[in-house]
């Protein structure tokens, strides 16, 4: 017959089983610490990496702009520098600015054309 547990023994088992299942969570706590400390460091070295590499742009932009206009000031125009096959370096080209929007449609509708209102509403003939 098989021999009854006593509950010291059963109290061991059932902690074996705890421990065990303790160790999981622990090492799974652990695991996703080292996941999340791992996400943020390459995201700071991305970042870092990302800045270097703009800064590596900015200055051969930089030097390229001096280059064009060394090339300018050695006599050589836009249109002639084009032709060679060398478009306007980057750094030399002014963003455009932004102009105040037209009037809408329906307030030009609501203003007459200026030269209309100078001919007092004349000068248009419609078929005669």
């Amino acid at each position: 017959m098989a021999k009854e547990l006593s509950p010291q023994e059963a109290i061991e088992r059932a902690q074996r089983a705890l421990d065990d299942r303790l160790t999981s969570v622990r090492e799974l706590a652990e695991s996703r610490q080292n996941l999340a400390d791992v996400r943020d460091a390459s995201a700071a070295r991305i970042a870092e990496v990302e800045r270097e590499e703009r800064e590596k742009v900015a200055a051969a932009e930089r030097d390229d702009a001096r280059a064009y206009s060394a090339t300018i000031d050695a006599g050589w125009t836009p249109a002639e520098l084009r032709k060679i096959g060398f478009a306007e370096a980057a750094q030399k080209r002014a963003p455009r600015k932004r102009q105040a929007r037209k009037s809408t449609s329906s307030e030009a509708a609501a203003t007459p054309p200026a030269d209309a209102a100078a001919n007092g509403g004349e000068g248009q003939s419609y078929g005669g």
